[in-house]
Order: structure tokens, then sequence, then C-alpha cells
């Protein structure tokens, strides 16, 4: 789904024009970019949170040369799911990875005993 797809659906649910869908959108947007910049989190319930992440500075390397570079720090957004989302998308989880390794854990339990 591209911005404009966002729009014309935007516009077609809220019975407005695509200008005033438009107008809407890029409000939104440009909020959560407000706040982001200033190192706040957005979080939008039960659809997710935007929040800006510390990446340290490193060393990288150019892969054309093989020179070694320093990559400095910076801040990068990055977007976490709400639980909704994710159910949506990949459907609910039965809980069988929290099974799993409860089993894995009495089994050493277990060897541990003996």
């Amino acid at each position: 789904m591209t911005k404009a797809d966002l729009i014309e659906s935007v516009a077609s649910e809220a019975e407005l024009s695509k200008r005033q869908a438009g107008e809407i959108v890029d409000l939104v947007l440009d909020e959560i970019k407000t706040a982001l910049q200033k190192g706040d989190r957005v979080a939008l319930t039960p659809f997710g949170s935007f929040v800006v992440r510390h990446r340290k500075a490193r060393e990288g390397r150019n892969p054309k040369t093989g020179e070694k570079i320093k990559i400095a720090a910076r801040k990068v957004p990055a977007f976490v799911a709400g639980k909704a989302l994710k159910d949506a998308v990949g459907g609910a989880r039965s809980g069988g990875a929290k099974k799993a390794a409860a089993k894995k854990s009495a089994a050493k339990k277990g060897a541990k005993r003996r």
C-alpha cells in the first residue's frame, strides 16, 4: 500500500475529498515525525509504537576497498508492532515456544538430579 492508496482509502471510509484526506494523513505523519525528533515515543494502541533508538559508534568496512571506516553514533526511528497487529498479521500464538522451553528446562533439571 502506498501513501496515495492510504489517502484514497481514508477518503472513501470517512466520506471526505481526497484533498482533505491527504491533508489529514500528512498532518498525522508530520506529528509523528515531530514527536520522534523531540525524542518522544508515539504509541498508537493497539497498532504499535514508534520509538527512537540510539546506535553506538562502530567500525565498518568499505565493501569496495576493504578499508576500515568509522561509522558515527546516531539516532534511528523504529517501529514496534503491538499485540493486536502481530495477531492480525501472524495469527495468535499458541504458546508452543513457551511449552517447549518449559519441557527443555524440566529435562535439564532432571538430568542434574541424576
